[in-house]
């Protein structure tokens, strides 16, 4: 499945929870249109999403996760084991988690869920990491990707703005794994830049798919 991933673009498929795009056969369509037009495995969240697409589009590869909040945790991307195992049964190929070095909740530990994940689910695991220390100890643990997803969304790395450049060629570098990289790439130009950085697939979601946030990006001027 990875070599079908290499060098390909894929598309991640979400909606804020109060937009008339949540609703599964939405997500649906978008994601088959993403497919439609070239896109090699599309990322998708919440059970209910991923069953949706994968009645939808059977034979693509789906990267699933769940989000989800705790108290007491910033862990918010599949955080638990029963969170990974919904997202195994909706019809994921690979399951994207937390791959930062935060608590988690019910004090499950990152190497742990790993494991799990690959020996009790046989799902393959995308480490969705903010560093270089939270994607190595995922991959040790057996974890086949590593992404950038989580650089700039963490209190460790707030101050940084996405892309995650310097990030992407360390695990490009550093790590054996299939690297991705996501988050902040708004051009075909920056996803080019990505790729000559070591990237061995893409991820791109708002700048295709995020239709909400697009309209209130546009709607500052409007508003002053």
């Amino acid at each position: 499945m990875l070599t079908a991933l290499d060098h390909q673009l894929i598309v991640s498929c979400q909606a804020p929870p109060d937009s008339p795009l949540y609703a599964p056969e939405m997500i649906a369509a978008i994601a088959k249109a993403a497919v439609l037009r070239g896109a090699a495995a599309v990322r998708i969240d919440t059970p209910a999403h991923v069953k949706a697409v994968r009645q939808a589009l059977p034979q693509i590869p789906i990267i699933g996760l769940w989000k989800q909040t705790f108290p007491g945790s910033e862990v918010y991307i599949t955080p638990r084991f029963a969170d990974a195992m919904a997202i195994a049964e909706a019809g994921a190929d690979i399951i994207a988690i937390d791959a930062t070095l935060r608590d988690r909740p019910n004090g499950e530990q990152l190497p742990d869920l790993v494991q799990q994940i690959k020996n009790k689910l046989g799902k393959r695991v995308m480490a969705d990491a903010d560093d270089l220390a939270g994607a190595k100890v995922a991959v040790e643990a057996g974890a086949e990707i590593a992404g950038t997803t989580l650089y700039g969304y963490t209190t460790q790395t707030r101050q940084d703005q996405p892309p995650a450049w310097a990030l992407l060629e360390k695990i490009a570098t550093q790590l054996d794994c299939f690297t991705i990289c996501e988050g902040g790439i708004a051009t075909p130009e920056m996803a080019q830049q990505a790729l000559d950085l070591g990237a061995n697939a893409v991820v791109v979601g708002t700048a295709i798919t995020g239709v909400d946030l697009k309209v209130q990006a546009f709607m500052k001027p409007f508003e002053t």
